[in-house]
Protein backbone atom coordinates (compact mmCIF):
# COMPACT_ATOMS: atom_id res chain seq x y z
CA UNK A 1 0.00 0.00 0.00
CA UNK A 2 2.91 2.37 0.39
CA UNK A 3 4.61 1.35 -2.77
CA UNK A 4 1.10 2.54 -4.49
CA UNK A 5 0.74 5.81 -2.48
CA UNK A 6 3.92 6.67 -1.71
CA UNK A 7 2.85 8.42 1.72
CA UNK A 8 3.40 6.90 4.87
CA UNK A 9 0.78 9.61 6.21
CA UNK A 10 -2.08 7.58 4.00
CA UNK A 11 -0.95 3.81 4.99
CA UNK A 12 -0.89 4.40 9.01
CA UNK A 13 -3.94 5.73 8.34
CA UNK A 14 -5.77 3.74 6.36
CA UNK A 15 -3.71 0.44 8.25
CA UNK A 16 -4.52 1.96 11.38
CA UNK A 17 -1.00 1.37 12.77
CA UNK A 18 1.69 3.48 14.16
CA UNK A 19 4.14 5.63 12.18
CA UNK A 20 7.09 4.40 13.56
CA UNK A 21 6.23 0.75 12.83
CA UNK A 22 5.77 1.59 9.55
CA UNK A 23 9.38 2.96 9.49
CA UNK A 24 10.65 0.07 10.84
CA UNK A 25 8.79 -2.43 8.60
CA UNK A 26 10.54 -0.01 5.50
CA UNK A 27 13.83 -0.21 6.90
CA UNK A 28 14.23 -3.81 7.14
CA UNK A 29 12.42 -4.54 3.72
CA UNK A 30 15.31 -2.32 2.50
CA UNK A 31 18.05 -4.09 4.42
CA UNK A 32 16.76 -7.70 3.92
CA UNK A 33 14.16 -7.48 1.80
CA UNK A 34 11.08 -9.72 2.38
CA UNK A 35 12.27 -12.53 4.71
CA UNK A 36 13.15 -9.14 6.57
CA UNK A 37 9.68 -8.98 7.96
CA UNK A 38 9.36 -12.37 9.43
CA UNK A 39 8.71 -12.12 13.29
CA UNK A 40 12.06 -12.12 15.23
CA UNK A 41 12.72 -13.44 18.53
CA UNK A 42 12.33 -11.24 21.81
CA UNK A 43 14.68 -13.02 23.98
CA UNK A 44 17.69 -10.88 24.72
CA UNK A 45 20.74 -10.81 23.41
CA UNK A 46 23.01 -10.44 26.68
CA UNK A 47 22.00 -11.37 30.18
CA UNK A 48 23.39 -8.67 32.85
CA UNK A 49 23.41 -10.92 35.86
CA UNK A 50 24.03 -14.95 34.28
CA UNK A 51 23.32 -16.90 37.33
CA UNK A 52 24.54 -20.03 35.04
CA UNK A 53 28.13 -20.21 34.48
CA UNK A 54 29.58 -22.41 31.66
CA UNK A 55 31.51 -24.41 35.38
CA UNK A 56 28.63 -24.51 36.73
CA UNK A 57 26.97 -26.20 33.48
CA UNK A 58 30.15 -28.44 33.38
CA UNK A 59 30.05 -29.54 37.19
CA UNK A 60 26.19 -30.85 36.61
CA UNK A 61 27.16 -32.44 33.67
CA UNK A 62 30.27 -34.39 35.23
CA UNK A 63 27.92 -35.34 38.13
CA UNK A 64 25.20 -36.64 35.68
CA UNK A 65 28.04 -39.00 34.02
CA UNK A 66 29.38 -40.19 36.83
CA UNK A 67 26.41 -40.72 39.37
CA UNK A 68 23.75 -41.17 36.51
CA UNK A 69 21.58 -38.67 39.24
CA UNK A 70 18.04 -37.17 38.06
CA UNK A 71 17.68 -33.37 38.18
CA UNK A 72 16.54 -33.51 42.02
CA UNK A 73 19.28 -35.58 43.41
CA UNK A 74 22.05 -33.72 41.87
CA UNK A 75 20.14 -30.27 43.15
CA UNK A 76 20.55 -31.24 46.40
CA UNK A 77 24.13 -32.67 46.26
CA UNK A 78 24.81 -28.92 45.02
CA UNK A 79 22.82 -27.63 48.10
CA UNK A 80 25.19 -29.24 49.97
CA UNK A 81 28.32 -28.03 48.40
CA UNK A 82 26.46 -24.31 49.45
CA UNK A 83 25.31 -23.95 45.30
CA UNK A 84 22.13 -23.33 45.61
CA UNK A 85 20.32 -24.54 42.04
CA UNK A 86 16.71 -25.66 41.52
CA UNK A 87 15.97 -29.16 39.86
CA UNK A 88 14.00 -26.84 37.17
CA UNK A 89 17.62 -25.05 35.84
CA UNK A 90 19.24 -28.29 36.72
CA UNK A 91 16.81 -30.00 33.75
CA UNK A 92 17.54 -27.00 31.57
CA UNK A 93 21.11 -27.45 31.97
CA UNK A 94 20.39 -31.01 30.39
CA UNK A 95 17.85 -29.92 27.82
CA UNK A 96 20.43 -27.85 26.51
CA UNK A 97 23.24 -30.19 26.07
CA UNK A 98 20.57 -33.00 25.19
CA UNK A 99 21.18 -35.06 27.89
CA UNK A 100 19.13 -38.23 27.58
CA UNK A 101 17.09 -39.38 30.35
CA UNK A 102 17.75 -42.00 33.02
CA UNK A 103 15.54 -44.84 31.93
CA UNK A 104 13.79 -46.61 34.96
CA UNK A 105 11.49 -49.68 35.48
CA UNK A 106 7.73 -48.70 36.37
CA UNK A 107 7.64 -49.00 40.42
CA UNK A 108 3.90 -50.16 41.45
CA UNK A 109 1.48 -47.19 41.88
CA UNK A 110 -0.94 -46.74 43.95
CA UNK A 111 0.73 -46.70 47.30
CA UNK A 112 -1.15 -44.39 50.42
CA UNK A 113 1.30 -42.03 52.01
CA UNK A 114 0.23 -41.98 55.86
CA UNK A 115 2.09 -40.03 58.72
CA UNK A 116 1.10 -39.39 62.11
CA UNK A 117 0.17 -36.08 62.97
CA UNK A 118 1.69 -35.43 65.93
CA UNK A 119 5.74 -35.09 66.12
CA UNK A 120 6.89 -37.29 68.28
CA UNK A 121 3.90 -40.29 68.93
CA UNK A 122 5.65 -42.67 66.66
CA UNK A 123 9.44 -42.46 66.23
CA UNK A 124 10.66 -45.49 63.76
CA UNK A 125 14.45 -46.99 64.55
CA UNK A 126 16.49 -49.06 62.28
CA UNK A 127 20.21 -49.93 61.79
CA UNK A 128 21.98 -50.90 59.21
CA UNK A 129 26.07 -51.79 58.18
CA UNK A 130 28.42 -48.89 56.39
CA UNK A 131 30.86 -51.28 56.37
CA UNK A 132 33.40 -53.67 59.00
CA UNK A 133 32.85 -52.55 62.40
CA UNK A 134 30.77 -49.57 61.52
CA UNK A 135 26.37 -49.83 62.00
CA UNK A 136 24.66 -46.79 61.27
CA UNK A 137 21.47 -46.74 63.96
CA UNK A 138 18.53 -44.34 62.54
CA UNK A 139 15.88 -42.55 64.41
CA UNK A 140 13.36 -40.56 61.91
CA UNK A 141 10.10 -38.44 63.05
CA UNK A 142 6.79 -40.26 61.80
CA UNK A 143 5.55 -36.78 61.26
CA UNK A 144 8.29 -34.19 60.82
CA UNK A 145 10.90 -36.45 59.16
CA UNK A 146 13.53 -35.23 61.56
CA UNK A 147 16.38 -38.12 61.89
CA UNK A 148 19.49 -38.82 64.55
CA UNK A 149 21.92 -40.71 62.97
CA UNK A 150 25.20 -42.40 65.22
CA UNK A 151 27.90 -45.01 63.99
CA UNK A 152 28.76 -47.68 66.76
CA UNK A 153 31.16 -50.52 66.04
CA UNK A 154 28.78 -53.26 67.01
CA UNK A 155 25.02 -53.24 67.53
CA UNK A 156 23.94 -55.04 70.60
CA UNK A 157 21.95 -53.79 73.27
CA UNK A 158 24.44 -51.38 74.90
CA UNK A 159 24.80 -49.23 71.76
CA UNK A 160 20.79 -49.01 71.27
CA UNK A 161 20.10 -47.84 74.45
CA UNK A 162 22.68 -45.39 73.90
CA UNK A 163 21.65 -44.27 70.79
CA UNK A 164 18.22 -43.59 72.70
CA UNK A 165 19.68 -41.28 74.68
CA UNK A 166 21.14 -39.84 71.71
CA UNK A 167 17.72 -39.47 69.93
CA UNK A 168 16.22 -37.79 73.66
CA UNK A 169 18.48 -35.57 73.50
CA UNK A 170 18.60 -34.10 69.78
CA UNK A 171 14.75 -34.74 69.72
CA UNK A 172 13.00 -30.86 70.13
CA UNK A 173 10.16 -32.68 71.56
CA UNK A 174 9.19 -35.90 73.42
CA UNK A 175 8.68 -39.36 72.27
CA UNK A 176 5.42 -41.04 72.83
CA UNK A 177 5.91 -43.86 71.09
CA UNK A 178 8.84 -46.25 69.75
CA UNK A 179 8.55 -48.56 66.79
CA UNK A 180 11.66 -50.90 65.85
CA UNK A 181 11.99 -54.54 64.29
CA UNK A 182 12.45 -57.93 65.95
CA UNK A 183 16.25 -57.06 65.70
CA UNK A 184 17.64 -58.57 69.22
CA UNK A 185 19.89 -55.11 69.37
CA UNK A 186 16.29 -53.46 70.57
CA UNK A 187 13.61 -56.42 71.41
CA UNK A 188 15.39 -57.47 74.85
CA UNK A 189 14.20 -56.45 78.01
CA UNK A 190 17.47 -54.06 79.24
CA UNK A 191 15.97 -51.52 76.13
CA UNK A 192 12.42 -51.66 77.05
CA UNK A 193 13.20 -51.03 80.66
CA UNK A 194 15.17 -47.93 79.48
CA UNK A 195 12.14 -46.49 77.17
CA UNK A 196 10.19 -47.02 80.55
CA UNK A 197 12.39 -44.61 82.26
CA UNK A 198 11.37 -42.24 80.02
CA UNK A 199 7.85 -42.98 79.99
CA UNK A 200 7.55 -44.47 76.02
CA UNK A 201 5.78 -46.92 75.05
CA UNK A 202 7.31 -49.98 72.55
CA UNK A 203 5.53 -51.22 69.84
CA UNK A 204 7.73 -53.73 67.62
CA UNK A 205 6.29 -53.91 63.71
CA UNK A 206 5.58 -57.58 62.68
CA UNK A 207 8.40 -60.16 61.81
CA UNK A 208 9.15 -60.07 58.22
CA UNK A 209 7.62 -57.14 57.37
CA UNK A 210 10.25 -54.11 56.68
CA UNK A 211 7.26 -52.31 54.97
CA UNK A 212 5.80 -51.66 58.34
CA UNK A 213 9.32 -49.47 59.19
CA UNK A 214 9.07 -48.29 55.63
CA UNK A 215 10.24 -44.63 56.57
CA UNK A 216 13.50 -45.30 58.60
CA UNK A 217 14.09 -48.27 55.79
CA UNK A 218 13.60 -45.58 52.75
CA UNK A 219 15.49 -43.23 54.64
CA UNK A 220 18.67 -45.43 55.17
CA UNK A 221 18.86 -46.01 51.58
CA UNK A 222 18.73 -42.36 51.01
CA UNK A 223 21.86 -42.18 53.44
CA UNK A 224 24.09 -44.67 51.31
CA UNK A 225 23.15 -42.86 47.75
CA UNK A 226 23.67 -39.70 48.71
CA UNK A 227 26.27 -39.59 51.72
CA UNK A 228 28.10 -42.49 51.82
CA UNK A 229 28.86 -43.62 48.63
CA UNK A 230 30.78 -40.17 47.68
CA UNK A 231 33.19 -40.71 50.45
CA UNK A 232 36.31 -43.11 50.60
CA UNK A 233 34.89 -45.42 53.62
CA UNK A 234 38.47 -47.48 53.14
CA UNK A 235 40.18 -44.18 54.62
CA UNK A 236 41.27 -45.03 58.26
CA UNK A 237 41.26 -40.73 59.39
CA UNK A 238 37.51 -40.47 58.60
CA UNK A 239 35.64 -39.97 61.59
CA UNK A 240 32.10 -41.39 61.28
CA UNK A 241 30.51 -40.35 63.57
CA UNK A 242 31.66 -36.99 62.97
CA UNK A 243 30.42 -36.80 59.51
CA UNK A 244 27.33 -38.80 59.79
CA UNK A 245 25.87 -36.36 62.66
CA UNK A 246 27.12 -33.23 59.96
CA UNK A 247 25.02 -34.99 57.19
CA UNK A 248 22.26 -35.14 60.24
CA UNK A 249 21.89 -31.33 60.42
CA UNK A 250 21.88 -31.08 56.93
CA UNK A 251 19.06 -33.61 56.31
CA UNK A 252 17.15 -31.99 58.85
CA UNK A 253 17.45 -28.31 58.33
CA UNK A 254 18.40 -27.91 54.69
CA UNK A 255 17.59 -30.95 52.66
CA UNK A 256 13.86 -30.79 50.93
CA UNK A 257 11.82 -33.36 51.64
CA UNK A 258 9.32 -34.88 48.54
CA UNK A 259 6.79 -36.09 50.61
CA UNK A 260 6.78 -32.91 52.72
CA UNK A 261 6.05 -31.06 49.41
CA UNK A 262 9.51 -29.99 48.98
CA UNK A 263 9.74 -28.44 52.33
CA UNK A 264 12.67 -29.65 55.23
CA UNK A 265 12.10 -31.39 58.31
CA UNK A 266 12.36 -28.17 60.35
CA UNK A 267 9.85 -26.33 58.38
CA UNK A 268 7.82 -28.78 58.74
CA UNK A 269 8.32 -28.97 62.57
CA UNK A 270 7.29 -25.09 62.51
CA UNK A 271 4.17 -26.58 61.23
CA UNK A 272 2.63 -28.54 63.30
CA UNK A 273 4.62 -27.01 66.93
CA UNK A 274 1.35 -26.35 68.27
CA UNK A 275 0.10 -29.64 68.20
CA UNK A 276 3.20 -31.31 70.46
CA UNK A 277 2.30 -32.16 73.51
CA UNK A 278 3.38 -31.36 77.16
CA UNK A 279 5.63 -34.63 79.20
CA UNK A 280 3.07 -34.48 82.05
CA UNK A 281 0.28 -35.60 79.57
CA UNK A 282 2.66 -37.69 78.04
CA UNK A 283 3.59 -39.32 81.45
CA UNK A 284 -0.31 -39.95 82.49
CA UNK A 285 -1.15 -41.75 79.46
CA UNK A 286 1.74 -43.93 79.99
CA UNK A 287 1.30 -44.47 83.53
CA UNK A 288 -2.22 -45.68 82.32
CA UNK A 289 -2.02 -48.05 79.70
CA UNK A 290 -0.05 -49.98 82.18
CA UNK A 291 3.00 -51.11 79.58
CA UNK A 292 4.67 -54.27 79.87
CA UNK A 293 7.59 -55.19 79.32
CA UNK A 294 7.36 -57.85 76.25
CA UNK A 295 8.39 -61.19 75.10
CA UNK A 296 10.55 -61.68 72.20
CA UNK A 297 7.79 -64.47 71.01
CA UNK A 298 5.21 -65.17 68.86
CA UNK A 299 2.87 -64.86 71.97
CA UNK A 300 3.51 -61.15 71.40
CA UNK A 301 1.61 -61.21 68.14
CA UNK A 302 -1.32 -63.33 70.11
CA UNK A 303 -0.59 -60.62 73.13
CA UNK A 304 -1.53 -57.95 69.96
CA UNK A 305 -4.19 -59.56 68.43
CA UNK A 306 -6.04 -59.61 71.85
CA UNK A 307 -4.98 -56.20 72.53
CA UNK A 308 -7.25 -54.94 69.04
CA UNK A 309 -9.89 -56.75 69.85
CA UNK A 310 -10.20 -55.14 73.47
CA UNK A 311 -9.76 -52.01 71.83
CA UNK A 312 -12.73 -52.32 69.57
CA UNK A 313 -15.13 -53.34 72.14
Amino acid sequence: MYAESGSVTKTVLRCGIARSTLYRWLKRYEESGVLGLSDKSRCPKTLAHTKITEDIENQVLEIRRKRKWGSKRISTYLLRKNLKISSMTVWRIFSKHKVQPILKRRKKSGYKRYSKETPGDRVQIDVTKIKNKAYQFTAIDDCTRMKVIRIYPNKKASSSIDFLGEVLNTLPFPIQHIQTDWGTEFFNDAFQYELHEHFIKYRPIKPRSPHLNGKVERTQQTDKSEFWFLLDLSEPTLDLNALAIEWQDFYNNKRPHSSLNGKTPLEKLKDVEALIPIQPDITKEFWESNEKILTRNYEYLSYLKHKNKALKK
